[in-house]
C-alpha cells in the first residue's frame, strides 16, 4: 500500500492524518491480537493501513468511514483479503450495539480523528455493555487524561467516567512522523476494557454523570460551591468527604459513594 496516498488529499475537516509507519502499525495490530471469527469494527479505516492486516486475520471486519471517497476505494484496496462491511456514516451517530448479538462481544479499534475523540469515546461508553475491548490511537494528551490518577493536572471528568466504565492500559507512544500529514501533537495508543464485573456499585449512573460533570465544571472551586444545590454538608459528612476539597482530589470510588448518597434522597 505504498502508493495508497496517491489520489487522496487528507481532509482537515475530517481530522485526517494517515498512519504509514509499518512498525507502529504492526505493534498496534499485535496489541489488538485479532482472531478469525471475532466480531470487530474499525473506526476511520482511512487508506486501510490497519485494515490490511486486520481483515485477513478476522476474515470479516466492519468499518465505519465518514469520507465517501475513502469508503468507495476500500473494496478495491483490500480486495481478496476477506469480507469487508462498510458503514459510510458518522461514528458519533453509529449504533455500535446493533452489531452485537450477545454481550459483550464487539471489539473496536481505530485511529480516531483527534477533533472528535472525546465525544466519540463518550458515545462508545454508552454502548460498553456490547463491547469486549477497544484499542485506539489518540492524541497523547487525551490518553494521559484517560488514565490519570486523582490529584493530578490531567485528572478530570473524562478520567472519572472512563475509569468508571473501563480498565485503562497505556500501550505505546507514536511520533508525529508516523503520519502523513504529520500532526502537530504527540500521539499514543491506549486499550480500554469495559469491566465485566465493575469494581464500583453505582445505583444511578445518570446522576453520577451529572455529579462528575458539575464538580469539574469549575475545577478551581471547592466541592461545596460546585455542587451547591445537589449536595449538602450532611451528604459530604455521610460519605466522609471534605466539602472544602476540589473535585480533582476525589477518586472514582468517592464520586460513586457521593452519588449513591445523593440518590438516597431521590429514592426516599
Amino acid at each position: 500500500m505504498t502508493d495508497s496516498l496517491q489520489g487522496h488529499k487528507a481532509r482537515k475537516r475530517f481530522g485526517q492524518n494517515f498512519l504509514h509507519d509499518d512498525n507502529i502499525i504492526q505493534q498496534i495490530v499485535a496489541a489488538f491480537a485479532p482472531e478469525q471469527g471475532q466480531l470487530a469494527v474499525e473506526i476511520g479505516p482511512g487508506l486501510g493501513a490497519l485494515t490490511q492486516y486486520l481483515l485477513p486475520a478476522l476474515q470479516h471486519l466492519h468499518v465505519v468511514e465518514l469520507d465517501r471517497d475513502l469508503a468507495a476505494r476500500l473494496p478495491q484496496t483490500l480486495a481478496g483479503l476477506g469480507q469487508l462491511t462498510i458503514h459510510q456514516v458518522d461514528a458519533l451517530a453509529f449504533n455500535f450495539s446493533q452489531l452485537a448479538n450477545q454481550t459483550p462481544q464487539l471489539r473496536v479499534i481505530g485511529n480516531l480523528p483527534y477533533n472528535i475523540s472525546t465525544p466519540l469515546i463518550f458515545h462508545l461508553l454508552s454502548h460498553s455493555q456490547s463491547i469486549q475491548d477497544m484499542v485506539f490511537m489518540l492524541q497523547k494528551e487525551v490518553v494521559d487524561r484517560l488514565g490519570a490518577e486523582p490529584d493530578t493536572a490531567d485528572y478530570g471528568r473524562l478520567s472519572v467516567m472512563v475509569q468508571y466504565r473501563c480498565q485503562v492500559d497505556w500501550l505505546l507512544a507514536v511520533p508525529p512522523e508516523a503520519f502523513n500529514p504529520a500532526p502537530k501533537v504527540q500521539s499514543a495508543v491506549v486499550k480500554l476494557t469495559p469491566w465485566q464485573k465493575s469494581p464500583y456499585n453505582c445505583v444511578n449512573e445518570s446522576l453520577l454523570q451529572q455529579v462528575v460533570s458539575t464538580a469539574f465544571n469549575q475545577r478551581r472551586k471547592t466541592l461545596r460551591n460546585c455542587l451547591k444545590g445537589l449536595a449538602s454538608d450532611a451528604d459530604f459528612e455521610a460519605v466522609s468527604i471534605n466539602p472544602n476539597l476540589r473535585a480533582e482530589v476525589l477518586s472514582v470510588q468517592q464520586f460513586v459513594q457521593l452519588t449513591n448518597q445523593l440518590d438516597s434522597h431521590v429514592s426516599t
